[in-house]
């Protein structure tokens, strides 16, 4: 999804930046990182954001391996997904450099100003929304404040429409993170995240969707929801995705590679066959999500496309691509298939889908209550 070099050189900028606007002010306890210290860590709009922290990145030579071209720092966009840590690791800057910057950030007073600049790329509000009438019921989130491919969640959101129209399911679609509410959530049997990007919940919703998962709920991640080089949230990277991003190959970002399916008596895989051959984006992770006791539905064959990021060989060995796991007594289905609009038009990826939204709805006879490890 992240086509890290090409877009970070694209929006990156030393001048023309202003604060995101159109969110009301967020208190200071709901507002992710409303008064953390500046830091080599602190996504890079907000170091963009302020002057001083902008003019050091400068002085340490971080913004002269990026051209000057103007950009807008209005969310989505990708400067919400890397820090200062991060692009100095991918442009090979030493790490005297980034001691150095990180020094020179932590002495930069964080104003008020600052903090609701940082507050505005949330959602306060619930939306207004017509509650599902029937069960079950599906929502679908769709909100990015880092990388957003609109032509891949709109294929996503027909596909998923094709589907609950199929199945009998009410579908409620929403951009809105204030859907986020434990009266709302009680609605639905499965919230899905439809390549979702960036920090995009405030504190109570946080709280609000891992007690409805944990107490029950369902989870399905498509895609760019587990595909952020920078996540603000351990619980949502280390617990119900189970997989942080590393990256994916450039040239050429898309290839054909060989899908396995590695549990042909699964609830969700069981029709699909040994495997197929699918054109796409292929994320690679830091570790499998099976060391971290997820159930593996399907693997890529390595061998069977380039998986190299320029000079980083993005390999894993053990590569999963699409998994589910308990946390709690609810059910995460994650499936890192879906950058490619014509990916949804394939029949075993839609297959896939259908199937792990299902099984996180519980509409599967699993149980997480009864059965810890995911769909088996």
């Amino acid at each position: 999804m992240h086509n890290a070099l090409c877009r970070l050189l694209a929006i990156l900028s030393t001048a023309a930046f202003g604060a995101p606007a159109g969110a009301d002010a967020l208190s200071e306890e709901s507002c992710p990182l409303a008064q953390q210290p500046y830091s080599v860590d602190t996504p890079l709009i907000d170091l963009l954001l302020n002057a001083q922290t902008r003019d050091i990145m400068q002085r340490h030579g971080l913004l002269d391996k990026v051209p000057s071209a103007l950009a807008s720092v209005q969310p989505p966009t990708f400067l919400t997904i890397v820090s200062a840590r991060i692009v100095s690791k991918y442009f090979g800057l030493p790490e005297s450099t980034v001691d150095a910057l990180a020094s020179d950030l932590a002495r930069v007073p964080l104003s008020k100003e600052d903090s609701r600049a940082r507050c505005a790329r949330y959602d306060m509000q619930p939306p207004q929304l017509t509650m599902p009438a029937s069960r079950p019921a599906i929502l679908v989130f769709d909100k990015s404040v880092g990388f957003r491919d609109g032509p891949s969640v709109d294929a996503a959101k027909a596909l998923l429409k094709r589907i609950a129209s199929s199945r009998g399911w009410a579908l409620v679609l929403t951009s809105s993170a204030g859907v986020f509410d434990a009266s709302l959530l009680q609605h639905f049997d499965a919230v899905v995240w439809n390549n979702v990007s960036g920090d995009v919940l405030t504190m109570p919703q946080r709280s609000a969707l891992r007690n409805y998962i944990e107490g029950r709920g369902g989870f399905a991640g498509i895609h760019g929801s587990g595909g952020d080089p920078l996540y603000l949230w351990d619980w949502y990277a280390d617990s119900l995705i189970r997989a942080r991003f590393t990256g994916h190959p450039l040239a050429p970002q898309f290839q054909d590679a060989r899908l396995v399916i590695e549990d042909q008596n699964n609830a969700i895989t069981g029709g699909l066959g040994s495997g197929w051959t699918l054109n796409d984006e292929w994320y690679s992770f830091k570790e499998s999500p099976r060391t971290r006791g997820a159930h593996i539905l399907v693997t890529i064959d390595e061998a069977s496309y380039n998986p190299v990021d320029g000079k980083r060989d993005l390999r894993m060995g053990d590569h999963p691509i699409a998994w589910t796991r308990c946390v709690g007594n609810g059910r995460s289905f994650c499936t890192a298939i879906g950058h490619r609009p014509e990916t949804y038009s394939d029949a075993k990826a839609a297959a896939l889908l259908e199937g792990g939204i299902a099984w996180a709805a519980g509409l599967m006879g699993s149980s997480c209550r009864d059965d810890r490890r995911g769909a088996e």
